[in-house]
């Protein structure tokens, strides 16, 4: 293992420094984690960005046990739906981190005809995400792989992306739903609609009380200058990988999750590839699954990760940014180089100013509308399930 200090400044477009940022770069096995020694923020959920083979091959990774919980107990949702808003919470993290500007902000939809009707999480570019599902219960057989059914939940319908990046209009891109499973939706919009070749992964594993017990996902693109043999060997690597949830729990049976099928651009959706091979991805043994999981991560890098970063990194924040490298290492299988680790959360930037700020907006006629009713005014937040009530007092200093 060998380590590496250096420090970068950071200017602004008239050359003018802003900061100094100090970074760690730390080489075992293959694996290169750069680490900023900026910053003070603690980790629980996190993303991982990073690039491999050569910069060929760009990749994002997150964990979100607790930011899909935090969803789930906000909207009261059943397994199926829990699971289907927390796959798309974790995809809408780590895109939203894909952000050029630290204020763009992304929205995603999906609008199907199944019962779970209409799925909205809107990310920023910071790792903070929110989301909401039009029908929080759905209760249906499990699907022939014997898991929670979000397809048939979601049905037929459409996918939209929406990035605002503070212009006159957002930029939207929007594709028919491909299985209603969301990860092979996304994969299917990147290749379509950005014309990325992508790779995402997805999952959500359910506790037998109905909590998360696991949730995570990655998305991995090319490069447009990828070689075949890179090309090649992600596929091959995407065909032995079971699911995300067997990877972040350790098991190779999903028997009681929501794992996301994963799908790379070139491979057919009736699960066959289409130069001709097989996508069915055997179930590892658990010995494989755990070889894979420390494949070029030892316990040294643990130590360097803690010891070389201004974050407030707990051992368990470190096995998880460990596991979801080692993760995507598994399926690109060229050594993978962290660049950044940024904190996950479930976040709403909702607040009484905000929602007095949209009462002002109603209009002064409106405000005394509601004055001359002579009941409290209560506005209610569908992403964090908080209710703001004004009295009319209050609604009196408003005008």
């Amino acid at each position: 293992m060998s380590q590496t200090v250096f420090m970068l400044s950071r200017r602004n477009a008239g050359n003018k420094h802003i900061e100094t940022i100090h970074y760690k770069t730390i080489i075992t096995n293959g694996i290169i984690i750069i680490q900023t020694t900026n910053g003070d923020r603690k980790m629980s959920d996190i993303i991982i960005k990073g690039r491999s083979a050569n910069n060929e091959v760009r990749f994002f990774a997150a964990y979100t046990k607790e930011l899909v919980e935090k969803s789930r107990t906000i909207h009261n949702t059943s397994p199926i739906c829990t699971a289907a808003l927390g796959r798309l919470l974790t995809a809408g993290a780590m895109m939203g981190t894909m952000a050029k500007n630290e204020s763009d902000m992304l929205t995603l939809i999906i609008e199907g005809n199944g019962p779970a009707r209409k799925l909205t999480v809107t990310a920023d570019s910071k790792g903070n995400v929110k989301g909401l599902i039009n029908t929080p219960v759905v209760d249906l057989p499990p699907n022939l792989e014997g898991h929670l059914n979000v397809g048939d939940a979601i049905g037929d319908g459409f996918l939209r992306v929406i990035r605002d990046a503070g212009l006159k209009e957002p930029y939207i891109g929007q594709t028919n739903l491909v299985t209603g499973e969301i990860a092979e939706d996304l994969t299917y919009y990147f290749a379509t609609s950005e014309q990325i070749p992508t790779s995402v992964g997805l999952g959500v594993l359910m506790n037998a009380d109905n909590t998360v017990a696991e949730a995570g996902g990655f998305i991995i693109q090319l490069m447009p200058f990828a070689s075949d043999d890179t090309i090649t060997k992600i596929e091959k690597g995407l065909a032995s990988f079971s699911s995300v949830t067997d990877y972040l729990s350790g098991n190779t049976a999903d028997t009681h999750g929501a794992s996301g099928n994963i799908r790379f651009l070139n491979q057919a959706y009736d699960g066959t590839d289409k130069t001709g091979g097989s996508h069915a991805g055997n179930a590892a043994s658990d010995s494989n699954v755990r070889n894979a999981q420390n494949k070029g991560i030892n316990n040294s890098v643990a130590a360097s990760i803690v010891n070389g970063t201004g974050l407030d990194l707990t051992p368990d924040d470190t096995i998880i940014i460990e596991k979801l490298a080692s993760m995507v290492n598994s399926i690109i299988s060229d050594g993978v180089t962290v660049d950044e680790a940024i904190p996950a959360a479930y976040s709403c930037n909702c607040s009484r100013e905000r929602v007095k700020k949209a009462l002002i907006s109603v209009g002064k006629k409106e405000l005394q509308s509601m004055i001359n009713d002579g009941q409290p005014v209560n506005l209610h937040c569908e992403f964090c399930n908080t209710d703001y009530t004004f009295s009319i007092d209050e609604l009196k200093s408003l005008l």
